[in-house]
């Protein structure tokens, strides 16, 4: 009889500990929840203006998820892109800021699980650089130094630097698309 009230006792000290548990990772969750969505929505913010400083807001754009107008003098001077594509270690994502007559601005990578020292420099200057001002139609991939018109592909990530430049593209295809092509 003992060991059946030793073995109710554990169980019942085993539900406490993880009700006190539960109680306890839910009001943490309670406080912290509107803290971090505040911490998101800033760095979402500060993501956007790093890709069109001279914004002086970002509106959402009806009918497209992710999107954002960013307006200069009450204008809409840019667009922010969503834009995922799949690179040689997975699935990259793109923030693209693309201008209203659909030319590349620049862009943000939010997650890759591209090779390093290889396929994640394309976050880096030297790659971003080279779309700045570029249609639709300019943004095609070489490996070729002497075409200076495309954009030159990483030194050991032609895939990653493809997939980069076709998430980018298809950006600003659909801002194109947006504006009637302006």
């Amino acid at each position: 009889m003992a060991e059946e009230h030793s073995i109710v006792k554990i169980a019942a000290n085993l539900a406490m500990a993880c009700f006190i548990s539960g109680v306890v990772i839910g009001s943490v969750y309670y406080v912290t929840a509107p803290v971090a969505a505040q911490k998101a929505e800033l760095m979402r913010q500060e993501s956007m203006k790093s890709l069109v400083p001279d914004a002086e807001d970002f509106q959402p754009v009806d009918g497209h998820e992710g999107w954002f107008a960013a307006q200069k003098g009450g204008k809409t001077a840019a667009y922010i892109v969503p834009s995922e594509t799949k690179g040689y270690g997975g699935t990259i994502k793109l923030l693209v800021a693309v201008s209203a007559d659909a030319k590349v601005i620049d862009y943000n990578i939010l997650e890759h699980n591209e090779t390093p020292g290889l396929g994640d420099n394309a976050q880096k200057p030297a790659f971003r650089g080279q779309f700045a001002g570029k249609s639709a139609a300019e943004l095609t991939v070489t490996k070729n130094p002497a075409d200076k018109e495309a954009i030159q592909a990483m030194t050991g990530a032609t895939i990653s630097s493809r997939a980069v430049t076709k998430g980018v593209k298809q950006a600003v295809e659909e801002v194109a698309q947006l504006t009637g092509g302006k």
